[in-house]
Parts: structure tokens; sequence; C-alpha cells
């Protein structure tokens, strides 16, 4: 066991695969010399080569493409998105081809890519390189999308993704990439969240895609996160005094809603949190799933924390992103009688 960041532990995934499987291939914008501009893939292309880490031009599309085609022949490519707000010059290749072509082949095919990028705020990166875009992920049939919270599940989820044979979108929340500080400013990553880092095995794990944890107990409230917004939740709820059950989804597609249900059958309330824009974000599915499957246990009304109906801000940041006063008024309407 080694204590690692989050970057740390997604360079391990990427070392413990590419030395277990030759088929294994790492592909993206500044990914193999540069080593990634996070320096998630730092020392691959040394130690693995050219042919197996390599640089891309800078086409979204094109990336996308390439990984597609590479991974309908055999190989299981990972493919790195430099900015979750880049992603969208691909998004035809992935919903069109990598979401569709083990439907369309009748299980013939499969694409076993994973496309990793980070997402959310926390860099100062303004409206280019702060966006949130996993709810347009999780309406495509055919796409897994992962998001973790912490180094272990990082590691163990990105392995098990690499070892799926569908395709994965896998968004890593930069703002707590570094552990306590980004990697750019040397500023607290947030006034609120506990410096994110944790014990993690050396070797090969997995954890499960599609199996939410609940981090922690409680009989008052359930809180639903997930990525950097859980220990934004975990800092508020304990500011609050709240006796909160929170759960960390660690996946969005497949939902693990048995959990969910399970934990507001018995608090009766729920709340849901995440940094995205508040209309068709991902919250308003949580949310329509808990109505529909907890009408009868409900106390009071399913309320959301979340970012604005804006573009993400620069200097506003922490204005933007939802902090502990926001989730204590949503978690406050989610306990009166």
């Amino acid at each position: 066991m080694t204590v690692m960041n989050m970057i740390q532990a997604i360079n391990s995934a990427h070392h413990v695969m590419m030395e277990a499987d030759d088929n294994v291939v790492a592909l993206g914008e500044d990914v193999g010399y540069f080593g990634g501009v996070f320096r998630a893939t730092e020392g691959l292309q040394r130690k693995y080569g050219r042919s197996r880490v390599f640089d891309t031009p800078i086409s979204e599309g094109g990336i996308m493409g390439v990984a597609i085609g590479m991974a309908t022949y055999g190989l299981r490519p990972v493919a790195e998105i430099q900015f979750a707000d880049y992603i969208y010059p691909g998004f035809d290749q992935i919903v069109s081809e990598a979401a569709r072509i083990r439907y369309r082949t009748a299980g013939e095919w499969c694409v076993p890519l994973t496309i990793r990028s980070p997402y959310g705020g926390g860099i100062f990166g303004g409206q280019t390189h702060s966006q949130s875009p996993e709810a347009l992920f999780a309406h495509i049939a055919g796409i897994t999308t992962v998001i973790p919270s912490n180094p272990y599940d990082a590691k163990g989820l990105l392995i098990s993704a690499i070892e799926s044979n569908d395709p994965v979108v896998f968004f890593e929340p930069k703002r707590i990439y570094n552990g306590p500080f980004d990697g750019f400013f040397d500023r607290p990553v947030t006034p609120w969240a506990k410096h994110v880092a944790s014990e993690v095995p050396d070797g090969h794990y997995t954890v499960p895609i599609g199996k939410a944890q609940v981090v922690r107990e409680g009989e008052a409230l359930t809180v639903v996160a997930y990525g950097t917004m859980v220990h934004v939740v975990l800092a508020a709820v304990e500011a609050a005094g709240i006796d909160a059950e929170v759960i960390d989804l660690r996946t969005i597609v497949p939902v693990d809603i048995e959990t969910i249900e399970e934990s507001v059958k018995k608090t009766g309330r729920c709340a849901i949190v995440h940094e995205a824009t508040r209309t068709a974000g991902f919250g308003a599915e949580l949310a329509a799933l808990v109505q529909e499957r907890c009408f009868y246990h409900l106390e009071a009304p399913v309320q959301r924390a979340t970012g604005w109906d804006t573009p993400y801000p620069h200097s506003l940041e922490w204005a933007y992103f939802p902090g502990p006063i926001r989730l204590g008024t949503a978690f406050k309407k989610a306990l009166e009688d």
C-alpha cells in the first residue's frame, strides 16, 4: 500500500494495465513526452515506448475516431481528452460510433475503449476549462460514465474501465487531483474539502462499476453526490451537525439506484448535490428515480444543490461552486416537516 493522490493513482492504474496487457495503449494531446497537462501519464512513454503511448494532433474528433478503430480491432486504448470542455468535437464519434457498435453488429464487435478527461472546476480555468458535461453522456445508451471521488476508487475504477469490453467515459475531478492543493496556483483546493489522499494498493485490484458507496451513515437525511462534491458534502454535513447518510455514486451510468432507494426509505428525506448546471443535470434524473421508487417514504420534496445555469465564471468561481451555504439551504428544506 502507498499513500497516493488521485493523479498518482491514475498513473499507477496505467502502469498496472500496460504491464499486464500489451494491447493497452494510451493516446491524446501531450500524453507522451510531456506526460499529460496534469502529469497523469508521466513516465509511460519512457517505459512502454512511442508505439504504445503517443501524442496526437489537437483534434478531439480525430482522437476518438482513431481510438474507436483501434478498439474494434482488438486493442484497449485509453484516450485522454485534455479537458472535458474539449470533448464536444469528439462527441459525434462517441455517440454515433462507440456507443452503438456492439448493438448494430449484434454483439459481433465491441469497443473496449476508455476515455479519460478532467472535469469540473477548481483551477480558476473559467468557462473553457471547468465544465461538467456528465449528464450528456448519461443520456446515451451504450456508454458507461464513471466519476471517482478519491485515489483508491480512481485506480480501481480505471482498471475496471480498461478491462471492460464496452466504452467508458471516465471523468476525473481535477479540483482534487493533487490532494489539498491544485497543481497550478498552490492555493487550497477548497476551504471545505479535506486532504484528498488515501492508501492505494500498488498492484492490480478493481472497484466494481455500477456500485455506489455509503461514505457516511446517518438516519435523518440521505445526501447523494459524486466527484469533488462528496468531500464538500461531508464537510457541510459536519458543519451543520446533521445526522445525514452520504452516498458517493462513483458511477453515473449504470447508477446504483438500489443503494439510494434503501437509504431514502430509511431516512425519508433526500438531497442531491452536483457542480454541473441545474437544468437537466444528472440530479434531475436522480430526483425522478427517487420519486418513482420512494414516494410513500418521502417526508419532504427531494432537494438539489447544484451549479448555476450560467457559463462557468473565472473570478467568481467559489460563488458558482456549490458550497456549505447553498448545501445547508437544501438540507434545511429537505428536513422541513
